[in-house]
């Protein structure tokens, strides 16, 4: 297993659920995802507990979902309203999974794991997602890839250079020094660069000419989530790496959620402090963003086929790397820290 159980992970976004189940694989569970009739959302393992027919093929009937095969119709609970057979008695034991889900900063969350453990305070704080003054919106690509090469990708932001070169790279990524620093079980990568002359797209967003202090700050939040703080001020704004909102800020949202080992879900967005009331430039921002993204799609979709086709070579981390190489090694803790037996169980099996 390569993703940490028991935790919150993005299933989709807010627009992409309503009445029609939506099937999605989260962590290697099927799941169906749909709303009530009071728009409350649902979440539930996507196997009709009868033949096993995903429900997602199903039929709705009210907040109910009847099976296409046989017409076992479940509730939303998962719990079974009525058999095949009409006349037969109802069996309480006849039930399907439900899994905790959240809605929160514009994403359906699922918990992955005891379903007892789950704790809405534990869903990663995505908070420039859902902050008065701030406008967010995103979108949504399948990656035929291990979702913490993504994580990876996102962590190293050198590859701006060469990968975007038409749009947010520029060679003072590479010269500007790095600082990486893990705070418990998040990881920070710091680039900050002065006095530079700004990309198209922030030259754009500060609607002026001139040099700019630039800022690229990455945060992995665990199990699989990074953001990212940028954005430009004038020189001589006052700006500082601590404290930058003098010029135009956002952040890049990212959630990696995994479906297998070889691939998952990426759900990208960008929050961001300027224009927040013009809508056609946050849909045109989305569409110009998305472009963005598809390059690091081919990356790394690219980079997965080559891992594949070479089970022999190992991945290298390099300085630049360092921040996903803390980063992997926190989800492997939390894997470990999963698998381990708890202390009175501990105790009990030294006793045995």
């Amino acid at each position: 297993m390569t993703w940490v159980p028991n935790q919150w992970y993005v299933a989709a976004w807010d627009s992409e659920v309503d009445r029609a189940p939506l099937a999605r694989t989260i962590c290697g569970e099927p799941i169906m995802l749909y709303r009530r009739f009071d728009r409350s959302p649902v979440a539930m393992r996507d196997a009709c507990p009868h033949r096993l027919l995903p429900l997602s093929m199903g039929i709705k009937e009210g907040d109910d979902i009847r099976c296409r095969y046989h017409g076992l119709l479940l509730d939303s609970c998962g719990q079974v309203k009525e058999m095949p057979l009409k006349a037969d008695r109802l069996n309480p034991a006849v039930a399907v999974q439900t899994y905790p889900v959240v809605e929160r900063h514009r994403f359906l969350w699922v918990w992955v794991g005891e379903a007892a453990k789950a704790d809405p305070d534990l869903v990663p704080d995505l908070w420039p997602c859902s902050a008065e003054g701030w406008a967010f919106d995103g979108g949504y690509y399948h990656l035929d890839c291990d979702y913490r090469l993504a994580i990876d990708n996102l962590m190293d932001l050198t590859h701006e250079t060469y990968t975007h070169q038409g749009s947010i790279g520029q060679m003072e990524i590479l010269e500007a020094p790095i600082v990486t620093r893990a705070v418990g079980n998040e990881v920070f990568v710091e680039r900050w660069m002065p006095d530079i002359d700004a990309p198209p797209f922030w030259r754009d967003a500060l609607r002026r000419d001139g040099n700019v202090d630039r800022w690229q700050i990455c945060q992995f939040i665990p199990p699989s989530s990074v953001i990212i703080d940028v954005g430009v001020a004038p020189v001589g704004s006052g700006a500082t790496p601590e404290s930058h909102d003098q010029g135009v800020r956002g952040f890049v949202i990212d959630a990696l959620t995994p479906e297998s080992e070889n691939s998952c879900h990426y759900f990208w967005g960008m929050s961001r402090n300027f224009d927040t009331a013009d809508t056609g430039f946050t849909a045109r921002f989305r569409a110009q963003q998305g472009g963005v993204f598809l390059e690091d799609v081919e990356i790394l979709e690219a980079q997965q086929r080559s891992i594949n086709a070479n089970p022999d070579l190992k991945l290298r981390g390099y300085n630049i790397d360092e921040g996903g190489v803390k980063s992997r090694a926190i989800i492997k803790r939390m894997i470990r820290a999963q698998e381990e037996p708890a202390p009175e169980a501990k105790e009990r099996i030294a006793a045995e």
